[in-house]
């Protein structure tokens, strides 16, 4: 679907926060030949910093996908702003609650209306000291094994130098370049059709991060750790600011 189809609160956020993230940023924009011509999709990509759905939303954008994020219904509570995120159709999320399956049946319908859905599969920022992907959560996977779409893994890296993980400091200047590049869809088939088991959910997601992981990795020149970060081995909390809860 393209922008113009899009509602007008849709069309006015894109108008206010599109120029705003060009002003601050250089963008190297790759691989948008990934990225499906026709019918619904989901969008993967790693978490570091609060700038990430906004340079995210500007690839999609850009190369003619505006998405639709799942947010945490926190965000649709704030004043003016959960007016915008209504009116542009995107999908609260409660959070580690029954009523996440609400947001779930509104996936899968956005998805067959031929929309691109943004997924963050770890859920909150990386607790990765060195920020390299941590463990995803299943929602991407049972959303792509429910719908049959395919999922696109994307990477991001540069985000963090405007806007470090839980840090109020923002780095406008210099403009720093924000490199996204999405690869080819997630290899699910021989999921597909199969018991949604936990250990099927548990597949397809670390398949999804995997492929995220590499993308990255090719980005940052460097190789990820061999195990994925896990913030329940090391006592961290699965969303929240995790400083805020061990200084408390």
């Amino acid at each position: 679907m393209s922008l113009r189809q899009q509602s007008w609160a849709y069309r006015f956020a894109v108008g206010v926060l599109r120029p705003a993230v060009e002003a601050v940023t250089r963008r190297d924009w790759r691989g948008a030949e990934h990225l499906p011509a026709t019918g619904g999709f989901i969008a993967c990509a790693n978490h570091m910093s609060y700038v990430d759905p906004l340079t995210f939303a500007h690839y999609l954008v850009d190369n003619g996908h505006p998405p639709f994020f799942l947010g945490k219904e926190q965000l649709f509570r704030v004043p003016v702003v959960g007016a915008v995120l209504r009116g542009a159709g995107q999908i609260p999320v409660h959070r580690e609650t029954g009523d996440a399956a609400a947001a779930f049946v509104s996936a899968v319908q956005a998805i067959h209306e031929g929309k691109c859905i943004a997924i963050f599969p770890e859920a909150t920022l990386t607790r990765d000291p060195q920020l390299w992907p941590m463990i995803g959560k299943t929602g991407a996977a049972r959303l792509s094994l429910t719908t049959g779409c395919p999922v696109i893994p994307v990477a991001q890296w540069g985000a963090q130098r405007i806007l470090m993980p839980y840090s109020k400091r923002l780095r406008l200047l210099p403009r720093s370049t924000v490199h996204v590049v999405a690869g080819p869809p997630v290899d699910l088939d021989d999921l597909r059709g199969r018991p949604m088991t936990a250990e099927v959910l548990a597949e397809g997601t670390e398949r999804i991060m995997r492929d995220i992981t590499s993308i990255l990795e090719g980005l940052r020149g460097e190789r990820a750790p061999a195990a994925r970060f896990d913030p329940r081995q090391h006592g961290l909390p699965r969303t929240g600011n995790p400083h805020k809860r061990a200084a408390s």
